[in-house]
């Protein structure tokens, strides 16, 4: 079937995929899909007009340990941890060729499950999902070891070996993209890998259980466990066979994944957390049209569910009016809309928790007495969706609460300064550092800049740039280790030093 072009057909084949029970909902646990020990299962309701989709199993402790056995039986039988590096190669290839083939499903899923638009979903999530495998799986034969400096009748190498099992907890908000930044390195690494979906958006998890057996991962190797924070991922995370544990997701939830770690095993942790990144306008912006079009996508796209998400712009005062004004226009191509309709920018916020919160902070906004300029509303309430305008304060102080908490929704937050140590200064005050980025015609305060900002992530002259080549993440309380690029590999493999004596 040809991939729809319009929403018409995206709906006739999500209705098919609805009615006719073909959305995969169980557990999958040494290659099968089963239910639940318990049988617990819990509704998968749809953003985009509030349909239950499927029920989905709701796992627990005594599954966790059922996965979690299967995981290490096949680490330790070398099935996939020690096949050579070229032949693991060769599957996750295989393995991104599938997600490449089933695109128009995955994204479907994806766009049911968490309201993205589908001209992302595809496009992004799906294709970027893949790339990550992709690359994970070429990089894999081309990592070498290493050779200490010895005298001559000594021999010291320095080799890297897989940790083991790894448990991997991936948030809501690109649920296919997030979960294979984790699975290409970590399999490509040849460890085994639980994965715990967000109960919000598990579906494109499930399906990609069995796809990734379709490409040849041996069966135990790849587990995916759908369930609940507080039940399911609490037992991975206090678990004492899991030998590192990887997370995308709040800062609140990355805290007590630490702490659960240091009560158990001592496992491994590596967080991605939470953002308020700084996107930092000098008056002499090469482009200012740029700077707004940029500025309006940095916060409306994903609906603002996004970690590095431009929330706070930095405006020097010269060039605020005309600046402001350009994004107002530019926040009109991203008006919310029907998800499944290839046009749409803007769908809609995960559920209605998220979109209460949102809406929450935008009171406390005006409140506090920030000036409301644009958006501001829940609209598209007769679809029974979750639907908010994307929203801008003006005369923002940093000390306000939009200012400081992620929000993690579509609301800017407009702040003046004057100066470049100003501009760093407020840039810096927060106890994020994931992102940030900077705009100027003058190369040395770019790089003056971007060096004194503590973020992992700095973009000049444009936002939310980079590729599969370069580390994602961030100081401070936006979490330690690093996605994407060769340093990804680090978070999967212990450093093993054997000294060998020649005499």
């Amino acid at each position: 079937m040809s991939t729809p072009t319009n929403r018409e057909q995206w709906q006739n084949l999500a209705d098919t995929l609805i009615t006719q029970g073909e959305i995969k909902a169980d557990a999958f646990i040494e290659g099968e899909y089963q239910a639940s020990l318990s049988g617990e299962r819990f509704d998968c309701v749809s953003p985009i007009d509030g349909r239950v989709l499927c029920q989905v199993a709701s796992c627990d402790l005594e599954d966790a340990n059922i996965a979690v056995k299967s995981a290490r039986a096949a680490f330790d039988s070398g099935v996939w941890s020690e096949l050579s590096p070229v032949k693991r190669k060769g599957i996750m290839i295989r393995f991104a060729d599938l997600l490449e083939a089933n695109k128009d499903e995955l994204a479907l899923l994806e766009t049911l499950d968490m309201g993205k638009p589908i001209r992302y979903s595809g496009a992004v999530d799906v294709v970027g999902a893949a790339r990550s495998i992709r690359w994970s799986g070429e990089a894999i034969d081309k990592i070498y070891d290493e050779i200490a400096p010895t005298a001559h009748n000594e021999i010291g190498m320095i080799t890297r070996e897989p940790v083991g099992v790894v448990a991997a907890i991936v948030p809501w908000n690109f649920p296919i993209l997030m979960a294979c930044w984790k699975l290409g390195p970590a399999l490509a690494t040849g460890n085994s890998v639980i994965l715990k979906p967000s109960e919000k958006s598990p579906l494109t998890a499930i399906r990609m259980a069995q796809i990734a057996i379709e490409a040849g991962i041996p069966k135990g190797v790849l587990n995916v466990l759908p369930g609940f924070g507080h039940t399911v991922g609490k037992a991975l995370a206090l678990h004492m066979d899991v030998d590192t544990l990887v997370f995308t997701g709040s800062t609140k939830i990355a805290k007590q994944l630490m702490i659960y770690a240091g009560e158990s095993n001592m496992k491994r942790v590596w967080l991605e957390a939470g953002g308020k990144s700084p996107n930092i306008v000098f008056n002499d912006a090469p482009d200012l049209q740029k700077a707004a079009e940029a500025a309006a996508a940095a916060i409306a796209f994903n609906q603002g569910e996004v970690c590095t998400a431009g929330s706070r712009l930095l405006v020097e005062a010269g060039v605020k009016d005309e600046l402001l004004g350009l994004i107002a226009k530019e926040m009109q191509a991203w008006k919310p809309g029907h998800p499944l309709d290839p046009a749409t920018t803007c769908g809609a916020v995960v559920d209605k928790q998220q979109l209460d919160n949102v809406l929450k902070y935008i009171r406390v906004g005006i409140a506090e007495g920030a000036e409301l300029v644009h958006g501001g509303n829940q609209v598209l309430t007769e679809s029974g969706g979750m639907y908010v305008e994307p929203t801008i304060f003006s005369n923002v102080e940093n000390k306000m609460t939009i200012a400081k908490e992620e929000i993690f929704g579509p609301v800017l937050s407009v702040i003046t300064f004057d100066g470049m140590d100003e501009a760093i200064s407020i840039g810096n005050d927060s106890i994020y550092g994931l992102a940030a980025g900077v705009w100027t015609s003058n190369i040395s305060k770019a790089h003056k800049t971007a060096k004194a900002l503590r973020s992992g992530m700095v973009w000049i002259n444009h936002y939310d740039g980079g590729d599969m080549t370069a580390p994602f993440g961030g100081y401070k309380q936006s979490g330690n280790g690093r996605d994407k690029s060769l340093h990804a590999f680090d978070k999967y493999t212990e450093i093993k030093a054997t000294w060998i004596a020649l005499d």
